[in-house]
């Protein structure tokens, strides 16, 4: 992997699997613009605890498991030095889609960045609740 990997929590009310998200995707990896590293679907239990969701159908059975071993099913993991969880962001009765996006379009500006000496010090962002404020 050459570009910067976000990873993308994605809750779902009512999920249906269709395959929608995963055809855009590959749409956008055709453009060069990013590349689905991994997928893990997950339900967190009422008591806090995480259950993996099987891959839908017709889908690689090893579907999710490096995002399993990143992410540490939950317990925390180290993202750019801080511990990040999980459970911070499924609450509990929750299902979630997590997916690793490797932002391919990026990979130039994060060498250049790096050939200046630079480095990422932080990164978020911006909810579209709040873009609605500032959107004309």
């Amino acid at each position: 992997m050459s570009g910067p990997v976000q990873v993308l929590v994605v809750g779902f009310e009512n999920p249906s699997f269709s395959g929608a998200v995963l055809e855009e995707l590959g749409r956008l990896r055709e453009a060069g613009v990013v590349r689905l590293v991994d997928v893990l679907l997950v339900h967190r239990d009422d008591d806090g605890s995480f259950d993996t969701l099987p891959p839908p159908v017709g889908f690689d059975p090893e579907l999710g498991s490096l995002a399993a071993e990143l992410l540490g099913g939950g317990d925390g993991a180290e993202v750019d030095g801080d511990t990040w969880s999980l459970a911070d962001a499924v609450p509990p009765g929750g299902v979630a889609a997590v997916a690793l996006l490797e932002h391919l379009w990026a990979e130039p500006l994060v060498g250049a960045i790096r050939g200046a000496g630079g480095r990422t010090l932080a990164e978020t962002w911006i909810a579209a609740e709040d873009l609605v404020r500032v959107t004309p």
